[in-house]
């Protein structure tokens, strides 16, 4: 009898001793699936079949967990498209979370705007939960993201966000697509525009035929200061020119908040005034930082963008450099 009690006591203590192990567990599997990532972020509905995620426009941090970009999600009538998945697998997992929040239909294809990992190392989070995920980009970005792109990307991701990004593994694109394209996936159809060079040599545009919703990738930033170090103001301008002779009713910018054609018109306006100006600038030989006061001055409405004082300069830099390369 002595020897029973003296059992169950000790099996009683084990399993008390086992259940904060248990919560650690459970936790370390909850954090696993990115589920802080984007507790804190809406999903916002665009039109009758499209999604959005609204990311914060900062740069990826540790307080971020690298998530900045707005990835972006169509309900088919039997499975979910997925544009630019974000930058982690931790943030693919959360967008994943907030899917099925909507739908328990399945991710059958991603389509990733361009060689930036902030919008396409979330790939790896759709394959891991769906296998057959078939995954579209620019040839060139699949070229590029093979040569060193990628890997570059997630060294830079984990290094910004102290590691938030380490458990993510390279899934490049698997399907080249090509300018002018239309992939029909049940009743949706997404139109791919693709750019020799804009925001960079990698860019995709995609059009949401059936809901008249334009993906613009980071051809347009919205409360944002883009980088332009890999691009061009001239096929970036093109390439809102592109966008706003579409049929469409709603924007959805690289980072930023959606709205309508008025995204593209008031990118374009941006990247005109830094380009035009500093092009007539340097025509009277000008040094870039003779010009910045001038450029500023112009840019007012855009002065609340985040990180335009840290950006501007570079970007002029960038402007005056292409200026006189034409």
């Amino acid at each position: 009898m002595k020897f029973i009690h003296s059992l169950f006591i000790t099996v009683i203590t084990l399993s008390l001793m086992t259940v904060p192990a248990m919560l650690l567990a459970k936790s370390a599997a909850e954090n696993s699936t990115g589920n802080s990532v984007m507790d804190n972020f809406d999903v916002t509905k665009v039109a009758e079949h499209t999604w959005v995620v609204l990311g914060p426009t900062g740069q990826p941090s540790v307080k971020n967990k690298g998530f900045m970009n707005n990835p972006a999600f169509i309900i088919t009538d039997k499975s979910v498209i997925v544009i630019d998945p974000g930058s982690s697998v931790n943030v693919g997992r959360a967008l994943l979370k907030k899917i099925r929040a909507k739908t328990d239909k399945p991710v059958t294809h991603v389509f990733n705007s361009h060689v930036h990992g902030d919008h396409w190392l979330g790939n790896h989070a759709m394959q891991e939960a769906y296998p057959n995920v078939e995954i579209y980009a620019h040839p060139e970005m699949i070229n590029e993201a093979k040569n060193g792109e990628a890997e570059s990307w997630i060294n830079l991701m984990k290094t910004l966000t102290e590691g938030a990004t380490k458990e993510t593994k390279i899934v490049y694109p698997s399907t080249a697509l090509k300018n002018g394209e239309e992939i029909k996936i049940d009743n949706i159809t997404i139109k791919s525009h693709l750019n020799v060079k804009a925001h960079t040599k990698t860019d995709a545009m995609f059009e949401i035929l059936e809901d008249k919703v334009l993906v613009t990738g980071d051809n347009a930033f919205r409360a944002r200061m883009p980088r332009l170090d890999d691009g061009s103001y001239v096929g970036n301008i093109k390439a809102m020119d592109v966008g706003l002779a579409l049929d469409i009713k709603k924007v959805i910018p690289g980072h930023g908040p959606v709205g309508g054609k008025e995204v593209l018109t008031e990118f374009k306006d941006f990247l005109k005034i830094i380009y035009d100006t500093s092009k007539t600038l340097a025509d009277e030989d000008m040094e870039s930082f003779e010009m910045k006061p001038i450029i500023v001055k112009k840019l007012e409405k855009f002065k609340d963008w985040d990180n335009f004082d840290g950006a501007i300069g570079k970007l002029i830099s960038v402007a005056v450099l292409e200026a006189e390369s034409e």
